[in-house]
């Protein structure tokens, strides 16, 4: 029997199930159009059904410790077993939006380890929703280098990481400078896995996030 060409065209919906952390700032947002929105990716060992685990590392475990932030800040958990799933972070932020006053030019990834591998996936499937990401220590990503030419990224890794060797983010950093993206890359020369709780403190990260908005969505988007 010969191949056919066929084509099938139809819609299918998946039912998303995820559990989350949201800070919400108490001061009003200044900006008319919204406040900023980040999206914390917690690494392999936060999986599972208890929102607690998400609070040990990141901000997360800031905003626990008395921290305030000018954002909006969602911090899902992954379930056991299993790694973060692209179209169920999409929804997830696709519904912060619907339910609060978020500036769509103004959302941010970032996350640790399996979170970092995380933010490189995210950003590279919908690289028109974020206005800058900061994927720390993650794991080598197969991604199109060209998605990020518009994507302002800072990249952060331990030196002494026996975990994921740094290696790894300094591959994707040239890969995708090579194709003309603007990143920032800070290696922790002491740090080992645990580079994310000298990149997520003070505020210079979040500074930095907050200077660059996203020009490539619509205001009505």
């Amino acid at each position: 029997m010969k191949q056919t060409r066929e084509h099938i065209q139809t819609e299918c919906r998946v039912q998303v199930k995820l559990n989350y952390l949201l800070y919400r700032p108490d001061t009003p947002s200044t900006n008319g159009d919204g406040f900023p929105l980040l999206l914390f990716l917690h690494g392999m060992g936060e999986r599972g059904n208890d929102l607690s685990l998400v609070q040990k590392h990141g901000p997360p475990l800031l905003i626990e410790n008395g921290a305030e932030f000018p954002f909006i800040v969602a911090a899902p958990q992954c379930p056991a077993g299993g790694v973060w799933q692209i179209e169920t972070l999409m929804a997830l932020l696709d519904k912060l939006k619907e339910q609060h006053n978020i500036d769509p030019r103004r959302v941010y990834i970032t996350g640790l380890s399996m979170g970092g591998s995380g933010t490189w996936a995210l950003a590279n499937a919908y690289p028109d929703q974020f206005a800058a990401i900061a994927p720390i220590c993650g794991p080598f990503t197969t991604i199109d280098p060209i998605n990020f030419k518009n994507i302002p990224t800072w990249c952060f890794h331990g030196a002494m990481d026996e975990g994921v060797p740094v290696s790894d983010s300094l591959r994707m950093v040239r890969w995708v400078r090579k194709n003309g993206a603007y990143v920032r890359f800070t290696v922790y020369p002491d740090a080992g896995h645990d580079s994310w709780t000298e990149a997520y403190q003070g505020t210079e990260l979040y500074d930095w996030l907050l200077t660059h908005t996203a020009t490539r969505i619509r205001p009505d988007e």
